[in-house]
């Protein structure tokens, strides 16, 4: 083989091969080595096999991974990859034989390893495949509609979407692009950073992948080939975000036990049989859990578990996911991504796109642009998209062919998503508030003259449109102490930036947090209070708590607590709050809290946090409960289409997973201050890596 691999300053792996299978066994192997630890959770957790070694804290997953069959829908789709795309699958093996050249030596200077006493294993073709399933199988939050569930029967039929915001592990993601109208160079910027759960390592790649075909430098998911979100070829670029839409269901399932030991489930044809099997989940330290597996018409059964006796019946719910469906993730897209150099060819390359589904901004060279949203969304009845629905109704099944799919013209010289209703209303229920799209929106407004510096700082924008609302209700609050009154006074004084070192902005966050306790302790909310009888790996989506964090905007002009009564609690948190001791600055309670497999020994030593959550600088918590934020940005690039040495990325912690290495961590404080790594794609200021 004649492959190459360089690092820049910051350890950024710069892959140069022959073609293009060479250079999937590259990235593989490169990743292998950088990044063993984080490659091998990650095909545990595809697998539900982390309880094993990581223990009881993680069975709940494992156990949902099983029922919900993700390294068998991967298998399924890999056969499928290989009777449409034989060669987009060898590109995939090549990628995995990669990954298993380099697992034993990444391994090796991985000390979790030795920490865990788990041994590197071997990955299967399937295996990235079951990665992409098990990190984006929550990602269409299909939980929410177990919330508006418990809502209905808890709270009222009629407050079903009263607390209809973007749930709390799905948005926050900001993507721009400026047309070459409004920038310096008169070519194109495409900018943006994803937002998702932070985890060290980090959930995204920094990488060059090179070969006569193509030389594209972009974000990779380690464990997966290619760069499907964020790309940037030197001819077109192309960026996402989570376009909110729906496309997962639940269906309430009746099932009864045969003489037989089987499972029959009752569908719009009666009772037809159902696919059940068992599996045991290893648990380090404690008892195996024994999982029984079922699988109707509908989907695999992944709440609701069965009493062995013959005829004994219960109710469940089955998860309908499309590539359960159709056998079809979408990976064909991925080489063709690599190798496009227009917008247009994106375009063409993204009809194949299944999940998750993302709304994609693109721009080339020659001035191309591209607005659309890509992915595979069934059409159904409303109500399939609000509630878990009778499996047994006709009206709830799926149509043969998928949605058709929003695009857009780029008008006025820019276009944002940042997960708010826009383009993909149609396909959705939730979204996220207007606050990030309107306020990029304004910044981009405020110039035709933009670079790839000027656009990085609007990455770092803290402007907090969404504290109006109960800034309004502070300033409405009837008679209060001179403490509460001085609150409020400094409150409204206060300029609404939610910056790390700002007492306005931590007093503000004391004030909301207040308000949120107390409106999530009325009495109108009792029956909301319990997560229901759900498996715990779903009780992120079922908290009271920070459902009214998410929602207060809403609660405090509307819903089933009494006006009166949200006065009385915006005067009673304001009284809290000046009894109280002084908040301190944002960024001392606003601190990150990434999620780590093994947690690192000394939690308090990350860093103070500006932004929140509907800030641009969207760095979220749950209000009135932790300042602590586990969400933030998982990566900020700028693609300039003028010059690609001009753009600029960076992820919160470095290129190498490996505790101790120089580029574990070189590049948070970079991520800190708002400011961007350069691209380097000079060859001849690269270091060429010996071995």
């Amino acid at each position: 083989m004649s492959i190459e691999v360089y690092r820049d300053v910051y350890g950024v792996p710069h892959l140069r091969a022959a073609d293009p299978a060479e250079l999937a066994f590259a990235q593989g192997r490169t990743t292998a080595r950088d990044r063993a630890w984080q490659l091998e959770v990650e095909r545990h957790r595809a697998q539900g096999t982390t309880a094993a070694f990581l223990g009881a804290a993680e069975a709940g997953w494992d156990v949902f991974v099983r029922r919900a069959r993700l390294a068998d829908t991967a298998r399924r789709c890999l056969e499928r990859l290989e009777e449409s795309d034989p060669e987009t699958a060898d590109w995939v093996r090549a990628y995995v034989d990669g990954v298993n050249d380099g697992l034993a030596e990444g391994a090796r200077r991985a000390p979790e390893f030795a920490a865990t006493g788990l041994a590197a294993g071997r990955w299967e073709a399937w295996t990235p495949l079951a990665v992409w399933l098990s990190t984006h199988i929550l990602f269409a939050g299909f939980p929410t509609k177990l919330w508006r569930e418990r809502v209905a029967t808890g709270l009222g039929e009629e407050w079903t979407e009263l607390f209809a915001a973007d749930g709390p592990a799905t948005a926050g993601s900001n993507g721009w692009l400026v047309a070459g109208e409004r920038t310096a160079s008169g070519a194109a910027l495409v900018a943006g950073d994803p937002h998702r759960f932070i985890e060290a390592p980090g959930v995204y790649q920094q990488i060059r992948l090179s070969c006569p075909r193509y030389d594209v430098v972009g974000l990779a998911v380690p464990g997966v080939p290619g760069l499907a979100h964020f790309g940037h070829t030197g001819h077109v670029a192309w960026a996402i975000t989570n376009a909110m839409a729906d496309y997962q269901d639940l269906y309430r399932e009746r099932l009864r036990r045969t003489g037989d030991g089987g499972v029959e489930a009752y569908g719009p044809e009666g009772w037809r049989p159902a696919a059940a099997h068992t599996e045991t989940v290893g648990v380090l330290g404690g008892e195996p859990a024994v999982v029984e597996v079922v699988e109707t018409a509908r989907g695999p059964v992944v709440v609701g578990e069965g009493p062995q006796e013959t005829g004994a019946e219960w109710e469940g719910l089955s998860l309908r996911y499309v590539p359960r469906v159709t056998g079809l993730l979408g990976f064909e897209v991925l080489p063709r991504l690599l190798a496009a150099r227009t917008a247009g060819e994106v375009d063409a390359a993204l009809d194949g796109w299944v999940e998750p589904v993302n709304v994609v901004l693109a721009a080339d060279t020659e001035g191309g642009l591209l607005h659309r949203v890509a992915g595979h969304v069934p059409i159904r009845d409303r109500a399939n998209s609000l509630r878990p629905v009778p499996a047994w109704e006709p009206a709830h099944a799926w149509a043969a062919e998928p949605a058709p799919l929003p695009r857009a013209e780029v008008e006025g010289g820019y276009a944002v998503m940042a997960n708010a209703r826009g383009l993909a209303a149609p396909l959705g229920v939730e979204f996220a508030p207007p606050h990030r799209a309107d306020r990029i929106a304004a910044l981009l407004d405020g110039s035709t003259d933009w670079t790839p510096g000027a656009t990085a700082a609007v990455h770092r924008d803290t402007d907090n449109r969404a504290a109006a609302r109960l800034l309004a209700a502070v300033g409405a609050a009837g008679d209060l102490s001179p403490a509460a009154a001085d609150v409020r006074r400094r409150l409204l004084a206060w300029d609404r930036r939610m910056e790390a070192d700002s007492l306005g902005a931590g007093l503000y966050a004391a004030v909301r947090g207040a308000v949120v306790r107390r409106l999530a302790a009325h009495e109108a909310f009792a029956g909301l209070r319990d997560p229901g009888p759900y498996p715990e790996v779903f009780h992120p989506w079922l908290y009271l708590g920070p459902r009214v964090g998410l929602a207060l905007e809403t609660l405090l002009v509307t819903g089933p607590v009494p006006a009166a009564d949200v006065r009385r609690i915006v005067g009673e948190a304001l009284e809290e709050t000046g009894a109280g001791e002084p908040p301190a600055a944002w960024g001392a309670t606003h601190r990150l809290a990434p999620w780590q497999a093994l947690p690192h020994p000394d939690d308090d030593r990350w860093p103070g946090l500006g932004g929140d959550h509907d800030c641009v600088l969207s760095t979220s918590s749950a209000p009135g409960y932790t300042d602590r934020s586990a969400r933030a940005s998982a990566a900020r690039y700028v693609w300039d289409l003028a010059d690609r040495e001009r753009s600029g990325w960076i992820v919160p912690f470095g290129a190498s997973g490996v505790a101790g290495d120089p580029h574990h961590e070189d590049q948070l404080p970079l991520w800190l201050r708002g400011e961007l790594a350069p691209v380097t794609t000079d060859w001849n200021r690269l270091t060429k890596e010996q071995g």
